[in-house]
């Protein structure tokens, strides 16, 4: 049975000459240029899923930074809730409650404004 198998092999590569290697023979005559056409559309797919979101949250959160003002109820990354009591260029204070303790930070470590009670 092996050896049928063998020669049925022996007979293809002979057929398709002497340069084809074993992957030629399956290898469609459109192969090529079908895998250069998925190229730009594997990175239009990236683009939109994966790029395109995570521009427009950083869009939406420099907006967010940009339009904070006094007496903002904010929460940093590191998850301290307080409120805005000034504001400087790259400054931030934030009063935090029970003891009204200030803390100043730089404005990007606010990650979102609460919601007014």
């Amino acid at each position: 049975m092996q050896e049928v198998v063998a020669a049925k092999v022996l007979v293809a590569l002979a057929s398709h000459g002497p340069g084809m290697s074993g992957a030629g023979l399956w290898a469609g005559a459109g192969g090529a240029d079908a895998s250069l056409l998925l190229i730009p559309i594997i990175f239009g797919i990236f683009y939109f899923v994966l790029i395109l979101p995570v521009q427009r949250r950083q869009r939406q959160a420099q907006q967010m930074l940009g339009a904070l003002k006094n007496g903002d109820r904010v929460v940093t990354t590191g998850g301290i809730r307080g409120t805005i009591i000034s504001l400087k260029d790259d400054i931030i204070q934030i009063r935090v409650a029970p003891d009204q303790v200030r803390l100043e930070l730089v404005r990007s470590a606010i990650a979102r404004r609460e919601a007014a009670e």
